[in-house]
């Protein structure tokens, strides 16, 4: 995760928001509401079965320095919640999902490399895909009005806007990585039956 504040660089989730945010307790007041979210919820069971907990001392609620960042996943430091990015509790809840998947997609692979662009690809791809960012109103609402194959489209745009912030990726390497695992990522649901 890159807030600014960790050299450390996992992922990162974009937020299409740039109002000014809310402070640090009113947002932590808000995860702790979002964490009585159904796929909240639902991940956060799937992964205390797979032996990794997330505990909420493991989901922090942060001011970052970069513009843009939503929130971020980092092995070993948990999740953090960009507060000063965020204004809505649907937000909130979006930014826990899709970080709970990379908290996932960390734990079930055991060996996962941040620094290989195909990892972080495959992830990226699961995330957009699996926790709703990419869905038709979401994609309305940031100004991409396609009628047909718009969410895959979609996932591809924002692994790739990660990906390639990745030190270890230039922006070629993330194109390559994602083309390379696109149909076996997209097409792993797990731990849901199918997408959402």
């Amino acid at each position: 995760m890159d807030d600014g504040n960790s050299a450390q660089t996992s992922t990162t989730f974009e937020s299409e928001n740039s109002a000014v945010g809310m402070s640090q307790e009113e947002c932590t007041k808000r995860i702790v509401k979002s964490l009585k979210h159904p796929t909240v919820r639902f991940l956060r069971k799937h992964m205390e079965q797979a032996g990794c907990p997330v505990w909420v001392k493991l989901i922090l609620a942060a001011n970052c320095k970069r513009k843009g960042i939503a929130g971020g996943y980092s092995t070993g430091n948990g999740i953090i919640v960009c507060c000063n990015h965020m204004s809505y509790q649907d937000e909130i809840s979006q930014v826990l999902i899709h970080e709970l998947i990379h908290a996932y997609d960390d734990c079930r692979a055991k060996n996962m490399d941040w620094k290989n662009c195909a990892h972080h690809a495959c992830t990226e791809i699961r995330a957009n895909h699996l926790s709703g960012d990419c869905h038709y109103k979401r994609e309305l609402l940031r100004g991409f009005m396609k009628m047909r194959g718009h969410e895959q489209e979609c996932v591809k745009r924002r692994a790739l806007k990660s990906v390639k912030k990745n030190p270890y990726c230039s922006e070629a390497a993330a194109m390559d990585a994602i083309e390379t695992v696109w149909d076996i990522c997209y097409n792993d649901t797990s731990p849901f039956e199918r997408a959402p």
